[in-house]
């Protein structure tokens, strides 16, 4: 027998010297994750977080988010009308959908308010994950699907009085038409009866299209909805249906204008938002073309109170 065999024979054997046995009769516990739906973001609300991100979004994000995407804003006097804690639900086209929306809140809600973020998205990795908490605020929701954890969470942050930000067709569009809406938001609404606030982003596809490696200018705009609360006995289901029109008449009012858009809703012609079923050309075409910016004529226009 070697020297290495005897000294190996002569140490001592088991529990503390090495790692101990799990019991064959107990079931051995699940690792506990921490990426994906399970990343802790509680630390991103904490007042030294908030600190920075409310100095990136006002002074960088902001000023950069004007500059690429010229907004034309509608509709922002309607949110002097709303109570926060609110729920903000826009189409989504784009990366750049979440921090403009962001940039065009007026501040008293700008730095109270979480995005929903997809889990499998932007927290797969740690630096993701503490790149998109701390810089956005976001929170991470399953998109594919039902996530108990998620809604709960989402639910304590809008008791708790924080906004949020959804993009309820769970995914950015593939060519700025509308994909089917996800009930999430509605969910949340019926559970925890805070008001919704719908919202139609135009243009930001033509920026940064999903899929698409070209980053360019062009100008936008961010059309803001009456809000919307659940109906006497309205399921989420039929809410959801309802806040996906309510969207779709802010699409036709950017299409045409206020009083055609309502004329239209009142008549049930209201265009789809999900666009004619041709060929992807055909599509696009009907998109019509970017949006005309009113701030070399009115450079007051589009401007945000900050009050």
């Amino acid at each position: 027998m070697s020297i290495v065999d005897r000294i190996r024979q002569a140490r001592p054997q088991g529990f503390p010297w090495a790692a101990p046995t799990w019991p064959d009769t107990v079931d051995r516990p699940l690792p506990e994750r921490e990426l994906g739906a399970d990343y802790p973001t509680s630390w991103s609300r904490r007042y030294p977080a908030r600190l920075v991100r409310a100095i990136l979004l006002d002074n960088v994000t902001r000023p950069l988010a004007h500059l690429v995407a010229s907004p034309e804003v509608r509709g922002a006097e309607i949110l002097d009308l709303v109570q926060a804690p609110a729920i903000f639900v826009a189409n989504h086209t784009s990366h750049v959908d979440t921090p403009l929306l962001l940039s065009v809140l007026p501040l008293r809600f700008r730095h109270r308010t979480v995005v929903a973020a997809a889990a499998d998205h932007f927290f797969d990795r740690k630096w993701k994950a503490h790149l998109w908490a701390l810089v956005l605020a976001a929170v991470p929701i399953e998109r594919h699907k039902v996530n108990r954890r998620s809604a709960e969470e989402t639910a304590a942050l809008l008791a708790d009085d924080w906004n949020l930000v959804i993009f309820p067709e769970g995914g950015r569009s593939p060519d700025g038409w509308f994909q089917d809406f996800r009930g999430g938001a509605a969910f949340l609404s019926v559970r925890t009866g805070r008001p919704v606030v719908p919202i139609h982003l135009e243009g930001t596809w033509r920026i940064l299209a999903k899929g698409g490696a070209r980053f360019r200018r062009s100008q936008t705009r961010v059309t803001f909805g009456t809000p919307l609360l659940p109906l006497e006995g309205e399921d989420a289901r039929r809410f959801g249906l309802r806040i996906e029109a309510a969207v779709a008449i802010l699409a036709d009012e950017g299409r045409t204008d206020w009083w055609t858009a309502r004329r239209n809703a009142a008549a049930g012609t209201t265009p789809s938002g999900q666009g004619p079923a041709a060929s992807a050309w055909r599509r696009s075409w009907a998109l019509g073309p970017a949006p005309e910016s009113k701030a070399a004529s009115d450079p007051g226009h589009w401007a945000i109170r900050d009050d």
